[in-house]
């Protein structure tokens, strides 16, 4: 979490995208304009488009320039016969080193819905020797097209290259902030009609070693500016048993990975939600970890999620591509557009991270407030308030919250908000993560299926 005093480089510069795009701050009285959403009744229809590349089908029908499709329960692609070779120049370390590569392209995918925001996220190992590049293409609506924007360098350790975001890419109409491809005057009418993304696979020259990727996806999306949403009404009450960790507890520990405590919310989340899906480290892997340290797990996430562009360990993608290094875990970034989505998949076990922002006084019981956060929702009590597996707590027993439903959802929903000096910034407008197992049950498909992601 970046406490409202300590804001992100993620909130600097999605404030400084809508500054751009509104010019001014908005008044008070937009609350209450007119479809402003703060009454009770239905959520609006989906603003997001979320396409996944999973099946043998999707890679085949993808343009591989030395890549190979993988069979099996988890289909893929992996390389086979390199294209070429490259030179990478890692800028967090200064090391030039000489890497084989291939290819494979999606089809451009139409959005049902024109967006104005991409966040790419993906799954794949990586063995020693290994990592990819993961790039996105937008279409706009007059049918021109942005550059290939780089979304992400990765691999799931760090003894090759250090994992990475691209800062300074755009075109003067569209702009990738860390995870994000953003158009830059969404007020404008300016919007992505469409997409595709290109992975590039690359291994240490003489080897046959090779990343592979299991599921690749794009989120579009065009969530409208809001101060207020509209309420849903409450579902089935249940509680999923999700481990429950403490942030707080590292303050000051691994400064290399953004120094604990706050600035670790997102792989805290991330790691209670593998442990639930059954994921566990060996003792060979904690054996880095200071063993005076407590939950050495948590230190381990922190480290496997780390943004080196960033400084931070709150890169939406790379938390989602870390949880399914784990066997039998799959993962998406998506957004879901009430509480009614979260209620869906709870039931069918499938509990789901969000992304939100706010005031102290706006969030009940929470005791902070913060420009940034993400937390783990892990059912609904029989009054349909959220219970929340919230991370900034000062130990592992006091994790469990019970936030109120209507400013819970509120929160997590909106895209715009008055901070603690009255100026408009930003919301997520109902980002998560979710993480949920590689072979679906028949009832956690049809939940999936409900929210976008298949």
């Amino acid at each position: 979490m970046s406490r409202a005093r300590q804001p992100s480089r993620r909130t600097v510069l999605a404030v400084a995208v809508a500054a751009a795009a509104t010019g001014a701050a908005l008044p008070a009285a937009a609350e209450a304009a007119p479809g402003a959403g703060g009454g009770r009744g239905r959520a609006p229809a989906r603003p997001v488009d979320h396409r996944s590349w999973t099946t043998v089908g999707d890679w085949r029908g993808g343009t591989a320039r030395g890549t190979s499709t993988v069979a099996g329960p988890r289909p893929g692609v992996r390389i086979g016969t390199p294209v070429g070779t490259t030179t990478y120049t890692d800028p967090h370390t200064g090391t030039s080193a000489r890497w084989e590569y291939a290819t494979w392209t999606s089809p451009v995918h139409r959005l049902a819905v024109p967006a104005t925001e991409l966040i790419a996220s993906w799954n794949a190992h990586t063995p020693d020797g290994t990592w990819l590049q993961v790039e996105a293409q937008g279409t706009y609506t007059d049918g021109t097209r942005t550059p290939w924007y780089v979304m992400g360098r990765w691999a799931s350790g760090d003894a090759d290259i250090r994992r990475t975001s691209v800062d300074g890419q755009g075109d003067g109409r569209s702009t990738v902030w860390t995870d994000t491809l953003a158009v830059d005057d969404a007020f404008g009418g300016e919007r992505l009609v469409a997409h595709r993304l290109r992975i590039t696979l690359h291994r240490r020259p003489g080897t046959n070693a090779t990343p592979t990727v299991r599921r690749l996806g794009v989120m579009g999306s065009d969530v409208p500016d809001r101060f207020t949403v509209p309420a849903s009404t409450p579902g089935a009450a249940g509680e999923l048993p999700v481990p429950r960790y403490s942030q707080e507890i590292h303050q000051g520990q691994y400064p290399e990975y953004d120094n604990g405590g706050e600035a670790w919310c997102s792989p805290t989340s991330s790691q209670m939600i593998v442990e639930y899906w059954g994921g566990r480290l060996t003792a060979g892997q904690l054996a880095w970890v200071d063993p005076s340290y407590a939950d050495p797990q948590v230190c381990h996430a922190a480290r496997h999620t780390y943004d080196h562009q960033y400084e931070g360990c709150g890169n939406w993608p790379f938390n989602a591509a870390y949880a399914a290094t784990f066997d039998g875990i799959q993962s998406v970034v998506t957004r879901l557009g009430s509480l009614t989505d979260l209620e869906r998949l709870i039931a069918a076990g499938i509990p789901a991270i969000t992304s939100q922002s706010f005031r102290a006084e706006e969030l009940t019981g929470a005791g902070y407030g913060t420009a940034g956060h993400l937390m783990t929702v892990i059912g609904f009590t029989e009054d349909g308030d959220v219970i929340a597996n919230d991370p900034a707590s000062p130990s592992n027993e006091a994790v469990r919250r019970v936030y109120r439903r209507r400013e819970f959802e509120n929160i997590w929903l909106r895209t715009k908000r008055y901070n603690a000096d009255g100026k408009v910034v930003s919301g997520t407008g109902g980002v998560c993560y979710l993480y949920f197992p590689a072979r679906p049950t028949p009832r956690q498909r049809e939940a999936l299926d409900a929210v976008g992601v298949r």
